[in-house]
């Protein structure tokens, strides 16, 4: 049977059970995340080809210093006269949309990343492409919820799916791409949930597998295994990791900081481009991801790490200039994004695990050289470290590090690894990198179930904005045929420009209403009251649910961001909308 993609929804609405269409759903969001994705990855490698591939390696080259100027220059303009919008901190903003936008993602995303993120790191921007390319899948999973008329539940899972496929899919790990959803995006997972998760992942990996082959993004081999000794150094190498998961997240956000309190587009892009070229300049390592850095250190190359750079060909350097980067990484990777590129921060953990778990083994193994810790193999466990303790996500550590390498057989130190620099960073930082930012304001959705729904319950949602608003100098009689159409016992009093003045409870005018010799004797603004409390349209559902009890009120004004009536949230409406949502939170 032919079906028309306008009919289509109602087909598959009519003719498959809700399991069905879901997964339907999850292998389409699966095939276009895996698309975008690979678009992205070959944009990035070609730009980057086309700029730096005749560069001799014995000598550092000028050009460093004008390519990033020139890709934060560009992405910044494309963003700011194309897009017209804020795109970056692509994990943040998919958090922001499932805790406050009811996942409601804009339909620009499914591509406006793309060419940002290929602009900026194709250039040398000193960030990575999986956060863009998270966005964007979790935009394509929002855009086909919304065209097929998905109701909020099942579009949640169709985000989650988008983000799964997208992380699957560059990096060709399955079992990564679908534990960073349930680690970082979602809250409770249902067993009816994770399979369109899985279909998604595996989806998106299988595309990936036919563009470009199924081999490991990394390439890595030992035929070491994992011993009892060791236990010391990898649960050190986590707290190392951890320390500098908490040094990066720290020194990020407030280098962020400094970037908001520029004046003006080009100050933020000369400023940033300047950063970020003097210190490639210094560090070509810095330029893009960084992955040839980490493809060196895991296959014995780490000589070729000074490549290009004024320390080329001094190896006695390589520590030194090594622990420097782990110093400066997080300044050029700020200096990017807040000079107007667009990138996260998977490429800038990686990397920078993989210098830390070298530059740890190096000097563990000249303090202890009878507890031999392979340089390569702790490259590759600082990777998961970092990762760890930056995304808050052990899990997810584990399993990306184990399928971009085919490390499988490393499983134990992984774990330690990644556990020890979580519960390192967890001592001095409650929320990952990505939460940060909303955690400050109350917008993130939490693993606690009834933050979690506090959290995802929309305001404006339960405001009533019907009942007819009466004016100060309005004569009582008048009032009263107003107020007598309606069923409400309180009405709002406004001024010409809409501003709050006061309330009209009826429940209290009572021995008024019914002395019809006074009407021609009383106006609204004599016979109004003050509210117990106002509340406003940003206030987070926590807060409301708090004032109400505190001050025992049934029913409250709300003022929007202008100062202007909204409307009024009855307590009545507030709790069913909560018992519902809970209700709908905990099906399977």
């Amino acid at each position: 049977m032919t079906v028309r993609l306008k009919a289509l929804p109602t087909w598959c609405a009519a003719h498959l059970s809700e399991r069905q269409y879901h997964v339907l759903l999850a292998f389409i969001v699966g095939v276009l995340s895996a698309l975008a994705a690979n678009v992205m990855k070959w944009l990035i490698e070609t730009i980057s080809m086309l700029l730096t591939g005749g560069f001799d390696a014995t000598v550092s080259n000028w050009r460093y210093l004008v390519y990033p100027v020139v890709g934060i220059a560009l992405s910044a303009l494309f963003i700011r006269f194309v897009v017209r919008d804020d795109i970056g901190h692509g994990v943040t903003k998919i958090l922001y949309a499932i805790s406050r936008r009811q996942g409601h993602i804009k339909s620009h995303n499914t591509w406006s990343s793309i060419v940002a993120s290929a602009l900026t790191i194709g250039f040398g921007g000193s960030v990575g492409a999986e956060s863009p390319i998270a966005l964007t899948g979790s935009a394509i999973g929002s855009d086909v919820g919304r065209r097929f008329g998905m109701d909020h539940r099942a579009t949640m899972i169709l985000i989650g799916c988008g983000a799964s496929a997208a992380v699957a899919a560059i990096f060709k790990a399955p079992i990564a791409g679908l534990v960073f959803t349930l680690e970082v995006l979602m809250v409770d997972l249902t067993m009816a949930s994770l399979l369109p998760l899985l279909v998604a992942s595996i989806t998106a990996t299988c595309v990936t597998y036919a563009i470009g082959g199924a081999d490991a993004m990394f390439h890595f081999e030992t035929s070491l295994s994992f011993e009892v000794k060791d236990v010391l150094s990898v649960g050190l190498l986590g707290v190392f990791c951890g320390l500098i998961s908490l040094y990066f997240t720290r020194t990020m956000s407030r280098f962020e900081q400094f970037f908001t309190r520029l004046p003006g587009m080009w100050t933020r892009i000369l400023t940033g481009g300047a950063i970020l070229a003097g210190l490639i300049f210094l560090f070509p390592s810095l330029y893009g991801e960084g992955y040839n850095t980490v493809e060196l250190l895991l296959n014995g190359r780490a000589q070729e790490v000074l490549n290009n750079s004024l320390f080329y060909g001094r190896t006695a350097w390589l520590i030194p200039y090594l622990a420097l980067i782990l110093v400066v990484k997080v300044f050029a990777a700020t200096a990017t994004n807040g000079g107007g590129g667009c990138g996260g921060t998977f490429a800038p953990s990686l990397f920078l695990g993989c210098i830390g778990g070298y530059v740890f083994s190096t000097l563990w193994n000249g303090y202890f050289p009878s507890l031999t810790a392979p340089e390569a193999i702790f490259a590759l466990l600082g990777m998961a470290g970092v990762m760890s303790g930056v995304f808050h996500a052990p899990l997810t550590g584990v399993f990306l590090i184990a399928e971009l390498t085919g490390g499988y057989g490393l499983f134990m130190p992984l774990m330690i690894v990644s556990v020890a620099s979580y519960l390192t960073i967890v001592a001095f930082e409650p929320h990952s990198i990505y939460a940060q930012r909303l955690a400050r304001r109350g917008e993130l959705i939490t693993h606690h179930k009834d933050n979690a729904i506090l959290t995802l319950m929309s305001l404006d949602a339960v405001i009533d904005k019907r009942m007819p608003k009466l004016s100060p100098d309005m004569p009582m009689a008048h009032m009263v045929q107003v107020i007598s159409r309606g069923t409400e016992y309180m009405f709002p009093v406004v001024d010409a420009g809409g501003a709050l003045l006061g309330i009209i409870n009826i429940n209290n005018l009572r021995h008024l209403m019914y002395r019809t010799e006074l009407y021609r004797l009383y106006r609204v603004e004599q016979l109004m009251e003050q509210p117990v409390a106002v509340l406003h349209s940003d206030d987070p559902m926590r807060q409301v649910m708090d004032t109400f009890d505190e001050t025992t009120a049934t029913k409250l004004p709300v003022i929007d961001t202008d100062g202007r009536f909204s409307g009024f949230i009855s307590k009545n409406t507030l709790y069913a909308s909560y018992r519902k949502m809970m209700r709908d939170f905990s099906e399977e």
